[in-house]
C-alpha cells in the first residue's frame, strides 16, 4: 500500500479545497444573471396581481409592460430620485432602516434609570444631548429611505402600488398593496413569506386573507391610520381592520407592522399627489 507523506495530503487538500471553490464561484457567477432575472420577474407577477392582473412567468414582463406606465423613487418628502430604479431598491436595506429608526425611537421614549443616568444628567445635561443626538440620527437615516412607486393603469382607472416587507414569526414576509387613485382605498394585496408555519402564519398568501384587505381604508380624517390585522376577526363595519388568522397571530401582527411601517413613509406622497 502506498503511502504519501503529509506535505503531500496538505498540498493536495489545499489545491482540491481552492479548486473547488473556484468552480463554485465560476457557476454562481454565472447563474447570478439568472437569479436576478427570475427575482426582477416575480416582482413584476406579484405587482400585477396586486392590481388584479393574473400573469405567468412567460408574459408577465410583456403584461408589466402594458400596464405599468411608470415607475419610480421618491424620499420621505415626495420627491424623485431620478438616478434610482423602481425594480432595483434593495428591501432588506429599506427595512434595516426602519428598524434602526425603531429602536432610536425607543430611547427617546425609555423611562428607565439608573444611578449613572440621574448623575450625568445633573452633571452635564445628558438628558438634553442624547436626545437632540437620537433626533438627529433619526433624520438623517429616514432621509435616505428610498421608497418606489408603482402606476398602473388598468380599465382607464390608475392605481399606485407600493411594495412592503417585514418580519414574522419564523422569518422574513414581504408582499405588495395597491391603491385606488384617492391614495386612500386599498384595491389589492399580496402577501408572501420564507419560512411561516403551514397551515397557520404561512396563510397569510392564501387567497382569503388577501383578498380582505380589498376596500379597506388607510386614513381617517386626512391622518395616516393603516390597517389593523384583529385577532379574533374585525367588526363587519371596520373600515381599517381585517381578520387576524386563527393560530398565526404573530404573523398576522407582523402584518399589521409591515403595512404601517412601509406606507408611513410615503405619506408626503400621498398628499402631494392629492393637492
Amino acid at each position: 500500500m502506498k503511502s504519501f507523506s503529509n506535505t503531500y495530503i496538505f498540498i493536495f487538500s489545499a489545491v482540491m479545497v481552492i479548486l473547488v471553490a473556484t468552480l463554485l464561484s465560476f457557476v454562481a457567477m454565472k447563474l447570478k444573471p439568472i437569479q436576478d432575472n427570475n427575482i426582477k420577474i416575480e416582482k413584476m407577477q406579484n405587482i400585477l396581481n396586486s392590481v388584479h392582473i393574473n400573469s405567468t412567468k412567460k408574459d408577465a414582463e410583456d403584461l408589466f409592460k402594458k400596464y405599468v406606465k411608470d415607475s419610480y423613487v421618491i424620499n420621505i418628502y415626495g420627491q424623485k430620485l431620478s438616478d434610482e430604479k423602481a425594480l432595483e431598491i434593495d428591501l432588506k436595506k429599506e427595512v434595516a432602516k426602519i428598524e434602526e429608526v425603531k429602536l432610536l425611537r425607543k430611547q427617546l421614549t425609555d423611562t428607565t434609570t439608573s444611578p449613572f443616568r440621574d448623575f450625568m444628567s445633573k452633571m452635564v445635561r445628558f438628558e438634553e444631548t442624547n436626545k437632540g443626538q437620537v433626533d438627529h440620527d433619526i433624520n438623517d437615516i429616514s432621509q435616505t429611505r428610498h421608497l418606489p412607486v408603482y402606476i398602473v393603469e388598468k380599465e382607464g382607472k390608475t392605481y399606485y402600488v407600493f411594495p412592503m416587507q417585514g418580519k414574522g414569526l419564523w422569518g422574513p414576509i414581504w408582499g405588495f398593496i395597491s391603491v385606488e387613485d384617492d391614495l386612500n382605498t386599498v384595491y389589492g394585496a399580496v402577501f408572501d413569506h420564507k419560512s411561516e408555519t403551514p397551515g397557520l402564519g404561512a396563510e397569510i398568501s392564501q387567497d382569503f386573507f388577501e383578498q380582505m384587505f380589498r376596500g379597506k381604508l388607510l386614513f381617517q380624517d386626512k391622518l395616516f391610520k393603516s390597517i389593523s390585522v384583529v385577532k379574533g376577526g374585525a367588526a363587519p363595519d371596520d373600515v381599517y381592520g381585517v381578520d387576524a388568522i386563527s393560530g398565526g397571530t404573530i404573523t398576522s401582527k407582523g402584518v399589521e407592522a409591515m403595512i404601517y411601517d412601509c406606507l408611513v413613509d410615503y405619506t408626503n406622497f400621498f398628499e402631494n399627489q392629492r393637492n
